[in-house]
């Protein structure tokens, strides 16, 4: 009787979107190729995380983010150990095995760390108060929709784009809300001044308030040590029964750090999304690429891509990083921003305003190309901006009547 060889083995810490992502471009690629395991710390299967703000503000259902059931893992012969218990702890790089919480062992070939992000959190006295919560997951999601039942006064910390999610959907649920920014301009790293005027008072006529340039002081809890009121840094006091933080994230690394593998900022791999160990790869928020770090999707499928690529074995495939666009899931306001839209002493402006139609767009052009752009209340174009930016398209051609479209460029042509 012939021995049946054995297939080698991908272990996958990380069941979040960059990790399955991953996975699911190497079943397309090479569906044979390895026995899989993927190691989760949440209870369920992958589901959407950037859909989470639309499960907050009630237009979708935690079943409608769903995007690989629990049955996925199976029927593609997938070992799904998922939940706190089964939370990876250690990696054995010598023995080439991964450790879960539970003692539970799984030997690799290969190593997929797909760790993500932690929320940053402010070094402030009463950070540690009930009633303090990120807005990460599903439990964040599930704890402020609980707080919608039965508090009133809900205070989101961050003015970016998770913070004002966070701040859409509360006030959707009925809860007043204050936002406390740092800055004077809301999406300070995506939107300039004129455009976060918009943005804001759009926000501002949903019945949600702004205290903007100012930072948090303290946070007050009451007897039973949660949560009553924040006070900021000139000594107003805000009542508060629930604090969104939403200041930022920092790649997950501890794993493997502790493991050995070279990390800075983040963990530190190649254009081919391979660490420094040549058996372990990292894709997602956990790594650093070329000195960058990452927060949106976008950039995570791409990586995905070019790891299953070298994870296949048809290794060609190399990771450059693109400008990204961004845009802020809060239904009925549209915004695009993408390249560097704030320019330099080089650079040109073109902008149009209209003010009573809420649309504002400017385009930042270099050498008779496009460098940037933010546009709000109209953002049909920004795909087609983004293309001209990304393939560096000499404009001079459509440079008079570039602001009003691809419409316009076209039939100029």
């Amino acid at each position: 009787m012939k021995n049946i060889p054995t297939k080698p083995k991908l272990v996958v810490i990380g069941n979040g979107m960059a990790g399955i992502r991953t996975v699911e471009e190497l079943l397309q690629a090479a569906p044979d190729k390895y026995d899989i395991t993927v190691f989760g710390a949440e209870p369920y299967g992958n589901y959407n995380r950037i859909m989470l703000s639309a499960v907050l503000a009630g237009d979708k259902s935690l079943e409608d983010i769903v995007t690989n059931p629990q049955q996925w893992y199976l029927d593609h012969q997938i070992t799904l150990h998922a939940g706190a218990e089964k939370t990876a702890v250690r990696i054995d790089r010598r023995h080439k095995q991964v450790i879960a919480e539970d003692g539970t062992v799984a030997p690799y070939d290969r190593l997929l760390i797909a760790t993500g992000s932690n929320a940053v959190f402010p070094d402030l006295p009463g950070r540690d108060l009930q009633g303090v919560v990120s807005f990460r997951d599903i439990l964040d999601v599930n704890t402020m929709l609980a707080y919608t039942q039965h508090s009133q006064h809900a205070v989101v910390l961050g003015g970016g784009l998770l913070g004002l999610e966070a701040a859409n959907g509360l006030a959707m649920r009925g809860m007043q809300v204050t936002v406390i920014h740092n800055h004077a301009v809301l999406l300070n790293r995506q939107l300039d001044q004129a455009a976060a005027q918009l943005l804001q008072a759009e926000l501002e006529q949903r019945g949600i308030q702004f205290k903007m340039a100012t930072k948090l002081h303290a946070l007050i809890g009451d007897a039973q040590q949660h949560i009553r009121a924040v006070e900021l840094a000139d000594g107003t006091q805000l009542c508060c029964d629930l604090l969104v933080v939403a200041i930022g994230v920092r790649p997950n690394m501890a794993l493997a750090q502790a493991a050995g593998i070279y990390c800075e900022r983040g963990i530190v791999v190649n254009d081919t999304l391979q660490s420094y160990d040549p058996s372990i790869y990292a894709v997602g928020e956990c790594i650093q690429h070329r000195g960058s770090t990452f927060g949106l999707v976008a950039p995570l499928f791409e990586q995905a891509k070019v790891c299953a690529n070298h994870l296949s074995a048809h290794g060609v495939a190399e990771y450059i990083t693109l400008p990204t666009a961004t845009k802020l899931k809060v239904t009925g306001i549209q915004l695009f921003s993408v390249g560097n839209f704030q320019g330099d002493v080089h650079s040109e402006t073109l902008t149009f305003h209209d003010p009573e139609l809420g649309v504002y767009k400017k385009l930042v052009l270099k050498a008779d190309q496009v460098i940037g752009a933010v546009l709000y209340g109209d953002t049909l174009d920004g795909v087609w901006y983004q293309e001209l930016l990304e393939s560096k398209t000499n404009i001079s051609a459509w440079r008079d009547i570039l602001i009003f479209g691809k419409s316009y460029a076209k039939t100029a042509q």
